[in-house]
C-alpha cells in the first residue's frame, strides 16, 4: 500500500512539473519577432493533463495581433469547454496582469489584438490528440487601448462577451474595444446579460457604438436599451475610470450579440433616372439621435449591386441605377429617405438675363417608394446679375410662428443667402400667400423641405420660377399682392440674428382696387440703438404728390396707417451697437373703404349735430335780448375781400355767396361794437359795432384756394412727428356777415344797401381801415 501511495504521488508531481516547465518565450521587442505559427513544445510527453503558456514580450506602445485556427468563444472563469481545450489571454503592464479572458474553441472570435507583453495559456486534458498551438502571432499593430477582441459571423449564430477582469471588475481608466464582421444579409442585436457601474473619484464609465453609416461614435448608457437589427459591422467599446479607494464598486459588463436574418424583411427595388437631369441623389437610412436609444427601430441596408450594399447610397447625374432595400416594407417611409441637388448658374449675364429657369423637383423622384426629405438649388449669379424669384399663381406666404401665422401644407422652402459675407436667411415659405416675387442682390440656396404625406401630389402645381435680372441697387425687394379681404403677415429677413448693418429692404405692396391696406407695425424699435448712423422706416404712396412717412429708430413707430392706394415700404440699417439687432414684423390687413368713409361720416354727424345744438342755444339767447332791447338798431359791416367760402366740388351748391344771403347774420348786439369807430353825432349812442384784430397786409380781390382734398386725406391719416402745418395766427382776417331780420331804417349816418349791405361811405377813413374784417 505504501509502494502505491509512493507512486500516485509521483505522478502528480510529475504532472505538475509538466505544467509549469512548459513555458515556450518569444521576445517581440526587436524586429525579430516571429509572425508565424507558435509550435507546441516540448513533444512525446506522457498522456497527462498539460498546461503550456507562452509569455511574449512587446513595448508599451506595441500590440500584437494574435489570429486562432479554430475561432473561439469566450466562456466565464470556471466554466468547461466540451473537449476541456481552454484558452487564457492576459496581459502584463508593468507589473500588472489583467485577464483578458477564457475561450474554448469553435466561436466567432478569430483575433485578438493585446498590447504590451502578452501572456497565452493553453489547457489540455489528458487524452487530448492536439499537436499545435492553433494561433499565431500574425502582425504587430499600434491600438492605443488594453486589446481588441474581433468576432467574425459566417451564418446566423450568437457571442457571448466579458469586460476584462470578469467578475472581479474592469481595470480603473482602461478601454477595450469589442469588433463584428456581420455580412450585408445578417442583421446583430445586442443584450447586456449583467453589469455593474463602477464608483468613479474622476471621469466617467463610457459605452460607445461605432455603427454602419456613422460618422462619429454613439454613446449609450449601461441601462440604455442597446441596438437591434444592426446591417453591417460595427464596434462597441468600454472605457473605465477612476475608482473611489475608499468604496470601489467595479465596472462589470456581460452581454451576447445575436446575429439573425432579417424577420419580416422584404425586398424593395426601384430604378432611379438621372440621364436627363443634372442632379445628384443620396438615399440613407435615418441616423437616431444620441441619447435616444430607447426605441430601436430596425436599420435598413441600402444596395446599388448585390455587392455594394450600406446605409447609404450616392448617384451621381447621368447615372441610371436600380436600388434594393433591405428592410421590412413598411418601415422603408419611416427609416430611408432622399436628398438631392442641383446647381443653377449663371456665368454669362448675355446669354442668361431675363431667362426663366423652373425651380421644381424632377418627375423622376416623384413616385418612388421612398419619399424625398429634401431638394437643394444653389444658386449662383454674377456681380451684375441678380437672383429673382416668381411664383404668379401659388404665390408665397412667409412662414411666422409667434403670429400664428406658420406654414401648415405638406412642404415648404427656405431661402438663405451664399455670398461671402453675406450670408443670412431671408426667410421660410410656403404656397398660398400674397408674395408674388422676391429680388435679391446676393447668391443663395433654396432648400425645399418636405412635412408628412401628399407632397407627391401637391408638389406636381408647383411653379416657383428663378429667373436672372439686371442688378439692382436694393438689397431685397419683395413683391406683395395681397388678395381682397386678406391679412398678410411679414418679417424682416434674418429674424433671429437681424439684419445685417446698413441693409435696405423694400416691400413694394399692391392695394386692390376699391380696397384700402390697414398697415400695423407689430413691434417696436424696443432698445435698439445704433453705433454708426440711424436706421429708418419709410412709408409712402405710389401716387402723384404723396408724402413720404418716415420713422428714426429713436422715434415711436405708429400704430397702423391707413393707405388707400399700393405703397412702398421701406426698413434701413444702420450700424448697429454691439449685441443689438433689428428685427421687425408687421401685417397688412385689406378691407372695404366704405367701412373707413362710415367712421369719418359718424364723426362729422357728431360734430355737427354738437354745432347746431349751440347754433339754437344761441340764436334762442340773441332772440330774447333783442326783445328786451327793441330799439336798438341792427348794424353789420362786411368785407368783400376775403373768400370765406368752404371748399367743396363744383357743382354742388349752385347758388354763390353773391347770390344768396348766407352770409348776413340776425343780430349784432353786443355791447360796444362798433361804437367807438362811430361819430356820436351820426349813429344813436347805443349802437352796438364790433372790433377784430387789425389786418396790416394787403386785401386781394382773388379768394385763396381751398387745399387739395387728397392732402386733407392724408394728413387725416397719417400723423407724423416730421409733417409740416401753418397755424391760424392772431393778425389773419375772419369775416363775420350777419343777415338782417328786417331792414333797417337810415338816421342819415349810415346806408344800408339794396341787397342788406352796410355802405361804409360816411366812415372816416382812419376808422375805416380799423374796422375791415
Amino acid at each position: 500500500m505504501a509502494a502505491d501511495r509512493g507512486l500516485a504521488r509521483g505522478l502528480l508531481l510529475l504532472h505538475l512539473l509538466l505544467a509549469l516547465r512548459c513555458l515556450p518565450g518569444a521576445d517581440c521587442m526587436s524586429r525579430h519577432c516571429p509572425f508565424e505559427d507558435v509550435l507546441l513544445q516540448p513533444s512525446g510527453l506522457p498522456n497527462l493533463n498539460k498546461t503550456f503558456i507562452w509569455d511574449v514580450k512587446a513595448g508599451r506602445k506595441d500590440a500584437l495581433v494574435l489570429k486562432f485556427a479554430t475561432w473561439l468563444r469566450q466562456v466565464e472563469p470556471g466554466d468547461a469547454c466540451h473537449d476541456q481545450v481552454v484558452y487564457n489571454i492576459g496581459s502584463r503592464f508593468d507589473t500588472n496582469t489583467v485577464n483578458i479572458g477564457f475561450f474554448c474553441r469553435n466561436g466567432p472570435v478569430s483575433r485578438v489584438k493585446v498590447q504590451g507583453e502578452v501572456i497565452v495559456t493553453l489547457q489540455l486534458p489528458w487524452d487530448s490528440k492536439l499537436n499545435t498551438s492553433g494561433f499565431k502571432i500574425e502582425s504587430r499593430d499600434s491600438i492605443k487601448r488594453l486589446c481588441i477582441i474581433e468576432s467574425m459571423f459566417l451564418s446566423e449564430s450568437s457571442v457571448t462577451l466579458m469586460s476584462a477582469n470578469y467578475p472581479s471588475g474592469f481595470p480603473e481608466d482602461e478601454l477595450m474595444t469589442w469588433q463584428f464582421i456581420v455580412p450585408p444579409s445578417l442583421r446583430a442585436s445586442v443584450f447586456f446579460l449583467n453589469h455593474t457601474k463602477p464608483n468613479c473619484e474622476r471621469k466617467e464609465q463610457r459605452l460607445e457604438y461605432l455603427l454602419p453609416g456613422y460618422d462619429n461614435p454613439e454613446v449609450y448608457s449601461l441601462n440604455d436599451a442597446q441596438p437591434m437589427s444592426i446591417p453591417g459591422n460595427f464596434s462597441l467599446s468600454l472605457q473605465g475610470c477612476d475608482q473611489d479607494d475608499q468604496n470601489p464598486e467595479a465596472l462589470r459588463l456581460l452581454f451576447k450579440v445575436d446575429v439573425h436574418y432579417p424577420k419580416n424583411e422584404e425586398n424593395v427595388s426601384f430604378t432611379i433616372d438621372l440621364r436627363h437631369d443634372d442632379i445628384n441623389v443620396t438615399i440613407y437610412t435615418n441616423s437616431p439621435q444620441s441619447g435616444s436609444h430607447s426605441e430601436n427601430k430596425p436599420a435598413c441596408l441600402i444596395c446599388r449591386s448585390s455587392r455594394h450594399c450600406g446605409p447609404n447610397v450616392t448617384l451621381a447625374s447621368g447615372d441610371s441605377s436600380s436600388i434594393t432595400i433591405l428592410c421590412r416594407k413598411k418601415d422603408v417611409p419611416n427609416n430611408v429617405k432622399m436628398i438631392a441637388e442641383k446647381s443653377l448658374a449663371c456665368w454669362k449675364s448675355r446669354t442668361c438675363q431675363n431667362r426663366v429657369f423652373p425651380v421644381a423637383v424632377p418627375k423622376a423622384l416623384l413616385g418612388l417608394p421612398v419619399p424625398l426629405d429634401m431638394f437643394f438649388w444653389k444658386i449662383t449669379a454674377p456681380e451684375d446679375t441678380n437672383i429673382e424669384l416668381r411664383a404668379p399663381a401659388l404665390k408665397l406666404q412667409q412662414h411666422i410662428p409667434n403670429q400664428q401665422h406658420k406654414c401648415t401644407g405638406s412642404y415648404s422652402y427656405a431661402i438663405n443667402g451664399t455670398t461671402p459675407g453675406k450670408i443670412l436667411t431671408f426667410g421660410i415659405y410656403c404656397p398660398g400667400g400674397a408674395i408674388e416675387k422676391i429680388q435679391i442682390r446676393n447668391n443663395v440656396t433654396i432648400s425645399l423641405k418636405t412635412f408628412g404625406t401628399g407632397f407627391d401630389e401637391a408638389v406636381r402645381n408647383q411653379d416657383l420660377k428663378l429667373v436672372f435680372v439686371p442688378a439692382i441697387k436694393e438689397d431685397c425687394i419683395f413683391t406683395v399682392t395681397p388678395t381682397p379681404k386678406s391679412k398678410v403677415y411679414l418679417e424682416t429677413p434674418n429674424w433671429v440674428d437681424g439684419l445685417p448693418s446698413y441693409m435696405n429692404i423694400y416691400w413694394n405692396i399692391s392695394v386692390p382696387q376699391k380696397k384700402m391696406a390697414q398697415l400695423q407695425f407689430l413691434s417696436e424699435w424696443k432698445d435698439f440703438t445704433c453705433e454708426k448712423a440711424w436706421a429708418y422706416v419709410h412709408v409712402k404712396e405710389q401716387r402723384p404728390n404723396a408724402e413720404e412717412i418716415s420713422r428714426r429708430n429713436d422715434v415711436s413707430l405708429p400704430k397702423t396707417l391707413d393707405m388707400h392706394h399700393n405703397f412702398w415700404l421701406n426698413i434701413s440699417n444702420c450700424k448697429p451697437n454691439p449685441m443689438k439687432f433689428l428685427a421687425m414684423q408687421f401685417a397688412v390687413t385689406i378691407a372695404d373703404k366704405k367701412s373707413a368713409l362710415a367712421i369719418i361720416i359718424g364723426a362729422v354727424a357728431g360734430v355737427l349735430a354738437v354745432v347746431t345744438v349751440i347754433g339754437i342755444a344761441v340764436c334762442c339767447i340773441k332772440k330774447k335780448k333783442k326783445k328786451e332791447n327793441p330799439q336798438t338798431p341792427v348794424v353789420g359791416v362786411y368785407n368783400t375781400n376775403v373768400n370765406t367760402q368752404l371748399p367743396t366740388k363744383p357743382g354742388v351748391f349752385k347758388k354763390g355767396r353773391k347770390n344768396n344771403e348766407s352770409h348776413v347774420y340776425a343780430v349784432i348786439d353786443d355791447t360796444m361794437v362798433y361804437g367807438h369807430l362811430l361819430d356820436n353825432l351820426s349813429v344813436p349812442g347805443n349802437a352796438e359795432i364790433g372790433v377784430y384784430q387789425p389786418f396790416t397786409g394787403a386785401i386781394s380781390t382773388k379768394p385763396p384756394s381751398p387745399p387739395p382734398i387728397s392732402s386733407f386725406r392724408k394728413m387725416s391719416k397719417l400723423s407724423t412727428t416730421e409733417e409740416s402745418s401753418t397755424p391760424m395766427t392772431d393778425s389773419e382776417i375772419y369775416t363775420f356777415a350777419h343777415r338782417a331780420l328786417e331792414p333797417l331804417k337810415s338816421n342819415g349816418d349810415t346806408h344800408i344797401s339794396g341787397n342788406g349791405e352796410v355802405d361804409t361811405s360816411l366812415l372816416g377813413k382812419k376808422e375805416l381801415e380799423n374796422s375791415v374784417l
